[in-house]
């Protein structure tokens, strides 16, 4: 008697289904009159074709297949890139490389990318320098930056200005990066480049400045949007953190 009460309740369920998202209206009579057996047929020829073609299953299989082989896209890239030799499919070769945590490599492609037309690239500039901070070069990162802004005067990037203003402090220079943090705070869509300048702050005895830096971005962040709260989560905690410390 279990069986059949269960199998009364998934169909009256899976019919509803059928109803609400409009299939054809003979899964109804199929559910009805067949029980498990057009359970079964419903959910292999509607739900499971529907579930594996959403964002989130899609999402999901590349997740297991990274994590299974995670150097099978590198492989693929570098593979594209010594077959078409294009700067195109050679930054996105750096840009895996990236992900994997070889920085050296990344910063090659690269300056093998900054030949000829590309040159002077802005967007392949700042990669390299990314790839050159991230492999501890802050000065060679800078100057990756500086030259930039020379070739690219009109160009504007808050991330790269936040690049710049970080490999200056990692180079010992301190009051030049308080100067670029101080700037990058006023208009840096993100909460990173404020609670880096809080913290640079206190490790140089300002406590009172870094305290209103916090407490600016915190009183900010409170009536900001919520879909920005929860992108800048872990950055907005850190804040409550450092100023809880100071």
């Amino acid at each position: 008697m279990s069986f059949i009460f269960l199998s009364l309740v998934i169909q009256a369920l899976l019919i509803v289904h059928c109803i609400k998202t409009g299939r054809n209206q003979i899964w109804i009579w199929v559910l009805a009159l067949l029980s498990y057996a057009g359970i079964i047929a419903y959910v292999a020829a509607e739900l499971v074709p529907e579930l594996l073609r959403s964002r989130t299953t899609q999402r999901t299989v590349k997740g297991v297949k990274k994590a299974l082989d995670p150097e099978a896209d590198l492989r693929r890239l570098a593979q594209l890139s010594q077959a078409t030799g294009g700067v195109d499919a050679r930054a996105r070769y750096a840009q895996e490389l990236m992900k994997l945590g070889r920085h050296d490599d990344a910063a090659e492609q690269y300056r093998q990318c900054l030949r000829g037309l590309y040159e002077h690239d802005a967007n392949l500039m700042l990669g390299l320098a990314r790839a050159e901070f991230a492999a501890g070069k802050p000065a060679d990162a800078r100057g990756t930056l500086d030259a930039l802004i020379k070739h690219n005067p009109d160009y504007r990037s808050p991330d790269g200005h936040l690049l710049y203003a970080r490999a200056l402090e990692a180079e010992g220079q301190t009051q030049r990066a308080m100067d670029e943090y101080k700037a990058l705070s006023g208009y840096y869509p993100g909460a990173e480049a404020a609670v880096r300048y809080a913290q640079l702050l206190r490790s140089q005895r300002q406590p009172e400045e870094a305290r209103v830096v916090l407490k600016g971005l915190l009183e900010q962040s409170a009536v900001a949007p919520a879909h920005y709260r929860r992108t800048q989560e872990d950055w907005l905690k850190q804040a409550e953190r450092e100023l809880g410390a100071l």
